[in-house]
């Protein structure tokens, strides 16, 4: 029988834990933990996105402040804005939305940012930390989707898992974390991508599969063996006349037809989603807590 990976219930059990945290520690005479977030431009997605994290932050006690640019911006601008939330002890975590206008390098932006308040675990810092199996900022889905692992007690070891997806936001990092040496990881990890031939060869034989490819409904149930454990990382739009907004939403996985083989399955939405954000809440609570005890 199926079981469903429920990201939403997890997510809030969590934030309940920081509320928590965050109160004991104001009440012992610490600052609240001040996430601030910057975005550039008007991309609706990124818009959603930042307005989920501001409320979140307001769920669980953080103050959050969001800096919201034009799309013409120079880099130079960012970078000295990134520069002087480096500098305002208040704030503990920054993130800068992503994607950012052609015209901007992401790289240059990412290796900006203080690795102290690197709280999306982009930074060339807090991905060393994360190869060496070092304490430091994950990156907020990987984080979640370990979380969600632990929180199922899905047993992992010895594990044969498939990573479709590359990307340095979540099959690269997945593929180290799960092929570290702990509890809940000692997996053997494949990662497939757009240049793999015949993804099905490798799909078919794997235990667990992380779907992070971004293609809408990618994987097909015959692409799944009977018992596999799927965790859908995609989000699309996709057009539908029946919905009121137009649009429903899917992920890189064709659920109705891969769901019935599964032991366990994320869906889209409520699935990994949530835990991404409280991710980043763990991660601003993490830093927050080392400024607390300097």
């Amino acid at each position: 029988m199926t079981q469903i990976i429920d990201g939403k219930r997890t997510a809030e059990k969590i934030k309940q834990q920081i509320a928590r945290e965050v109160q004991e520690m104001v009440e012992h005479g610490g600052k609240r933990p001040h996430l601030a977030a910057i975005l550039v431009g008007k991309d609706g997605a990124s818009q959603t996105y930042v307005g989920h994290k501001e409320k979140a932050c307001g769920q669980v006690g953080f103050e959050s402040t969001i800096l919201k640019l034009e799309e013409n911006i120079t880099e130079e601008y960012l970078l000295e804005q990134i520069a002087r939330i480096n500098r305002d002890k208040d704030i503990d975590g920054l993130i800068v939305q992503l994607p950012l206008p052609r015209h901007i390098n992401e790289i240059k932006v990412i290796e900006a940012i203080d690795p102290a308040k690197d709280v999306d675990g982009f930074h060339p810092v807090s991905v060393g930390k994360m190869m060496l199996g070092l304490p430091g900022f994950l990156p907020a889905t990987p984080f979640g989707i370990m979380s969600l692992l632990e929180e199922y007690e899905i047993d992992t070891r010895g594990k044969h898992c498939v990573i479709l997806g590359r990307s340095n936001i979540v099959g690269r990092p997945m593929a180290n974390l799960l092929s570290q040496k702990s509890d809940r990881a000692d997996c053997t990890v494949t990662v497939c991508h757009s240049r793999t031939l015949h993804v099905e060869d490798y799909t078919r034989r794997a235990d667990i599969i992380i779907a992070a490819i971004g293609i809408p409904e990618y994987l097909k149930g015959d692409m799944v063996k009977e018992g596999a454990v799927v965790i859908d990382v995609g989000i699309t739009r996709v057009p539908d006349s029946t919905k009121t907004g137009g649009y429903r939403l899917v992920g890189d996985v064709e659920y109705a037809t891969v769901a019935p083989k599964c032991s366990y399955i994320t869906p889209v939405p409520g699935g990994v989603g949530p835990m991404t954000i409280v991710s980043l809440l763990r991660n601003t609570l993490s830093a927050a807590k080392k400024e607390y005890s300097k």
